[in-house]
């Protein structure tokens, strides 16, 4: 396989549970985008699904998420694998990329609740950084940006992430990307092809990143994409995977 084929709307083949490994992110992908974050709606099952996929994989299976690592095993209750939170800062199962907080998150946090909460807008608390949503208010995505991009040019060791409708700082160096190249050094993952699926704008560097290590990137929903194939929604991700019934 090779990550130099232009970007597709074809479906991506099926699933070789004996050659690949899996790499899945949560909202869009495994479930639907809510319109708050603590909305989100997990498919009846799903932990039992992703067990019994982590077995048929030998193991090789890794949920990787930009959500905190302590919410994301709370919406994954009953599934005992790899899970990485926050753009690959926390991680269970594994040593994680980043161990600590940045300095100065008390503030940068204090900074982004208030001013979601003068904007009107959404704050996500997160372990390691924060969110502010303007899903409700579209026209506020250039005021959030602005102030991200000020607060973390003040905030040393923060990054700005955009996501959908939000934009968030999180530990600088932080990526699912690198998220990927610490798990694929794993024993269970060795010797086989990774496959990642995702479908915001956080997901594109591991993405890209599965295409260049003999596997392959599968954006779910529409958009532009380093992946070679697509998916339209979390329910065809479902069905691709195994995971319906």
């Amino acid at each position: 396989m090779t990550s130099d084929r232009p970007f597709s709307a074809s479906a991506p083949p099926a699933p070789d549970f004996a050659r690949a490994s899996l790499f899945l992110d949560f909202d869009g992908t495994l479930v639907g985008i809510a319109p708050r974050p603590d909305a989100v709606v997990v498919p009846p099952g799903l932990a039992t699904h992703l067990r019994r996929l982590s077995d048929a994989l030998e193991g090789a299976l890794a949920i990787v998420s930009g959500r905190s690592l302590p919410e994301l095993a709370r919406f994954l209750d009953g599934f005992d694998g790899l899970l990485v939170g926050s753009h690959g800062a926390e991680a269970r199962g594994m040593a994680p990329p980043l161990a600590h907080a940045p300095e100065g998150i008390g503030a940068v946090q204090a900074a982004l609740s208030a001013f979601a909460a003068r904007e009107g807008l959404l704050y996500e608390p997160k372990t390691l950084g924060g969110a502010v949503h303007f899903r409700d208010r579209p026209a506020a995505g250039a005021a959030v940006a602005a102030f991200v991009d000020t607060l973390a040019a003040a905030s040393p060791g923060f990054a700005v992430q955009p996501a959908k409708m939000a934009f968030e700082l999180k530990p600088a160096g932080a990526s699912k990307d690198r998220a990927l190249t610490a798990l694929s050094a794993l024993p269970a993952f060795a010797g086989r092809a990774p496959v990642f699926l995702g479908d915001d704008a956080t997901d594109e560097p591991a993405l890209a990143w599965a295409g260049t290590q003999g596997g392959f990137g599968i954006k779910v929903g529409p958009g532009d994409s380093a992946a070679r194939y697509r998916l339209p929604d979390p329910q065809a991700v479902a069905r691709w995977l195994g995971m319906e019934g």
